[in-house]
C-alpha cells in the first residue's frame, strides 16, 4: 500500500513541471514530509469550468473547454454516493487488479482521474515481536535514484454535503485516493504493494476525461519501480503522523538498522 508519502515541490514547481493551465490553489502550502491520511494533497486533473464567465466563443454559463488544474484535495476518497464522508479515511488507496470495477472507484477511474505529484513515499518492514505493545517496524523512505519526483496514478471524487446550501464554500468536498499494484522484487521485501506511477508521455490520456477503455488506461500507468529507485532506512520519528521536516529523510547510520548486521 502506500500510506505515507511526502510533497515537497512548491506550487509554483508543480505548475510548471505539469503544465498547469489553471490554478486552484488558494495559497502556497508548506512542504509536507510525512503526508498522512486525511491531509490535504496537491493534485493535477483536467476538467472543464464550470460557471462564472464564459470562455471565449461559448455562451454565458456552458462550461469551457476542459484545463489541466492544480488542485489541493484531501487524501482518502468518498464516492459521490457515500451519506457521510467519515469512510474516506479508509480509502486511500485503489487496487489497480479491481478499481475499474469495484463501486468505491470505477466512477472516478472512468471519469476523474488525477495525478498526484510525490517525491517518495514510505514502507514498514515487519521485524518481529513487540515494542510497547506493537509490531516491531523499520521505515524505509523510498525515491526516485535521479532525484526527480514522481506522478502517483490517483482518483478523485467531489463529495456534496446536502446540509449546506448550493453555493456554500464547503458544499462539495474534493477527496483523491492513489492506485497500487503488487510490488516488484525491488522493494517486494518491504511490502507486497506498491503506488502506480504515470510517465509525462501518457499524462495527457491519463487525464483526459474521455478516455474510457479501461485496459488502454491500465497500460499508461507503472510501477514505481520503473523510474529506478533507492531505499533507506530512516528513523521511527516518521511512525507519528505529528512528525514532519526534512530530517525525516535523514538515513540511519551504518550497523544502527534493526535486524541488519
Amino acid at each position: 500500500m502506500c500510506g505515507r508519502f511526502v510533497s515537497a515541490r512548491q506550487r509554483q514547481e508543480l505548475i510548471a513541471e505539469f503544465g498547469v493551465e489553471r490554478d486552484q490553489v488558494a495559497r502556497d502550502a508548506a512542504a509536507d514530509y510525512n503526508v498522512a491520511p486525511t491531509d490535504p494533497i496537491f493534485a493535477v486533473l483536467t476538467r472543464a469550468a464550470r460557471g462564472g464567465r464564459a470562455a471565449p466563443g461559448l455562451a454565458a454559463g456552458r462550461p469551457g473547454p476542459p484545463v489541466r488544474e492544480l488542485r489541493l484535495l484531501r487524501w482518502g476518497l468518498v464516492p459521490s454516493w457515500a451519506k457521510d464522508p467519515s469512510g474516506g479515511a479508509r480509502l486511500i488507496n485503489a487496487r489497480a487488479e479491481t478499481v475499474a470495477v469495484k463501486p468505491s472507484f470505477r466512477s472516478a477511474f472512468a471519469r476523474r482521474r488525477c495525478l498526484i505529484p510525490a517525491d517518495g513515499y514510505y514502507e514498514w518492514r515487519a521485524l518481529g515481536g513487540r515494542e510497547h505493545g506493537r509490531p516491531r517496524k523499520q521505515p524505509y523512505y523510498i525515491h526516485r535514484a535521479d532525484g526527480r519526483g514522481m506522478a502517483f496514478a490517483g482518483l478523485y471524487e467531489l463529495w456534496r454535503d446536502a446540509t449546506l446550501p448550493d453555493d456554500h464554500q464547503g458544499a462539495r468536498l474534493w477527496t483523491a485516493a492513489i492506485i497500487t499494484t503488487s510490488a516488484t522484487d525491488d522493494v517486494g521485501w518491504l511490502h507486497d504493494r506498491m503506488p502506480m506511477v504515470v510517465s509525462p508521455d501518457h499524462w495527457d490520456e491519463w487525464l483526459d476525461p474521455a478516455a474510457g477503455d479501461a485496459d488502454r488506461l491500465l497500460t499508461a500507468i507503472a510501477p514505481a519501480t520503473s523510474d529506478g529507485l533507492e531505499t533507506r532506512p530512516v528513523s521511527t520519528a516518521v511512525n507519528s503522523v505529528a512528525s514532519d521536516g526534512p530530517e525525516l529523510l535523514t538515513p540511519l547510520a551504518a550497523g544502527s538498522v534493526p535486524g541488519q548486521a
